[in-house]
């Protein structure tokens, strides 16, 4: 792991919701400069209070998305799909030349272990579709249990499946991923978002027919 003066300002947009603020705690931990992105300044405030008070120290910051993107030099969406679009529109421009992470999953309420296809195929490709080419957008994080990453003592039993066209902005994700205490994947191109994307009503449903919590995948064969 490299010192803190060389890792990346990361923001977390829709950091107050369970994946975000999940992994904002682990990244916090791990040594990241840590930023929490709401709607509502006020709300990022509160979430990141209770978030520094797991971690014992005040090292996560909140501000409105805006601020948020405006100050990382990674980016990682995590709001729901219904927001997607309004939520990367507010912060276009804060995006160019920055590495856009894409937690989003185009569930469909309320099916919601039901795979939806969006209209631009996946909501990674739409993303990169709607911020433009200076923006590599990379599509991750979508299959991991938001209730394990807010247990720091827990080992969270996942790869993420990492997938991109700019092989640098997948290189810097896999190791967000690795300080999670995870394994990234590097799953080919950004078009390659569907599996992913899809995979998450999948989960939803194993855990709903099984009674599971938090069913993650993992790739056998690899050394």
């Amino acid at each position: 792991m490299p010192n803190n003066s060389q890792l990346p300002t990361l923001a977390v947009l829709g950091g107050t919701g369970k994946e975000g603020s999940g992994l904002a705690l682990r990244w916090s931990h791990a040594g990241y400069d840590v930023i929490i992105g709401s709607r509502s300044q006020e709300k990022a405030e509160r979430v990141t209070a209770e978030l520094n008070a797991l971690l014992g120290a005040d090292k996560i910051r909140g501000m409105t998305n805006d601020r948020a993107a405006s100050q990382a030099e990674i980016v990682i969406l995590t709001v729901p799909y219904s927001a997607h679009r309004a939520t990367l529109e507010g912060v276009r421009e804060y995006l160019q030349g920055k590495i856009l992470v894409d937690v989003t999953v185009p569930l469909k309420p309320p099916q919601i272990t039901v795979v939806n296809l969006p209209e631009g195929r996946t909501a990674a490709e739409e993303a990169q579709a709607l911020v433009g080419d200076s923006v590599r957008v990379v599509s991750a994080f979508q299959n991991i249990s938001a209730m394990h990453l807010k247990d720091l003592n827990h080992t969270v039993d996942c790869d993420v499946l990492i997938t991109g066209d700019d092989a640098e902005a997948k290189e810097a994700v896999i190791a967000l991923a690795e300080a999670c205490g995870m394994r990234g994947i590097d799953a080919g191109p950004l078009a390659n978002a569907i599996v992913a994307e899809s995979l998450t009503p999948v989960l939803l449903g194993i855990n709903k027919r099984y009674k599971a919590k938090g069913a993650g995948i993992r790739i056998t064969g690899l050394e």
